[in-house]
């Protein structure tokens, strides 16, 4: 039974904060893999994710159905940018999953009590990153009743 407005077979949009061009290489490949056919766009640092969300608001276009945020990124990090989003009337529904290879239990309870939804600590192999980045969407975009 789906509880989402799309089915498996429909495409969401998906906007990555990254800094690393490795990282995004892999992320990409990995949801190549997981053969869903989503729009992927990729932001290098806070301020290019937030002027991309601002941008697409203002120009009327689809909001992302799911952000996985990195934490360390230059200009502004994740953990400034999810307090933006999270305080923006038109961004604090968007799910904001943070996908970091920091795995601090203070830093984890800051980003939650910021707003995050979901906390992930990055995986070490190529194999479970697929296997992750699979659940994560099968969750925020099949499974999970979306407020957008």
């Amino acid at each position: 039974m789906q509880f989402n407005i799309f089915t498996a077979m429909e495409q969401a949009l998906i906007l990555i904060a990254e800094d690393d061009a490795d990282d995004r290489f892999l992320v990409k490949a990995a949801f190549d893999e997981t053969g869903n056919k989503d729009t992927l766009l990729f932001a290098e640092n806070g301020v290019e994710l937030l002027d991309l969300l601002n941008h697409r608001l203002t120009a009327g276009d689809t909001l992302p159905h799911l952000i996985l945020l990195d934490l360390n990124m230059p200009k502004k990090d994740g953990r400034e940018a999810l307090r933006e989003i999270k305080q923006h009337e038109g961004f604090r529904k968007i799910p904001v999953v943070i996908f970091s290879t920091t795995n601090n239990v203070q830093e984890i309870a800051r980003c939650y009590e910021a707003g995050a939804n979901s906390y992930i600590t990055k995986p070490n192999s190529f194999e479970q990153l697929i296997a992750l980045l699979g659940t994560i969407r099968q969750y925020w975009i099949e499974v999970n009743s979306g407020a957008l």
